[in-house]
């Protein structure tokens, strides 16, 4: 099993998650975050004053795939986030112990 984290754009969350949906993907942990990378956050302008924003709001997906489903996802990910512009975000694929699905204890592959 792995753990799938993608950092995304937020405005790309609906296709990512309409692409993950058509392939079989039901289940999937988002959370809004804030970060920065090669884009080094930006100038803003705020009652006449000028301030940087060194984090850039982004979307973070978790998704806990069986091992044969990863590069699948991945792709998946990869092509409907994708704007090719910088910023685009980053998708990282974590070893996952075990899973346990709490309301039957069922565990491993059967609880994702």
């Amino acid at each position: 099993m792995k753990l799938i984290e993608a950092i995304i754009k937020p405005f790309k969350l609906d296709e990512v998650k309409d692409a993950l949906n058509a392939i079989g993907i039901e289940g999937i942990t988002v959370s809004e975050v804030k970060g920065f990378g090669r884009q080094k956050g930006h100038t803003e302008l705020y009652r006449g004053a000028e301030y940087v924003v060194d984090f850039i709001p982004k979307v973070k997906l978790e998704i806990a795939v069986s091992d044969d489903l990863v590069a699948k996802v991945v792709e998946t990910i990869q092509n409907s986030a994708k704007t090719g512009r910088i910023g685009d975000g980053k998708i990282f694929i974590i070893n996952l112990e075990e899973a346990v699905r709490i309301r039957t204890g069922e565990n491993g592959a059967d609880a994702i």
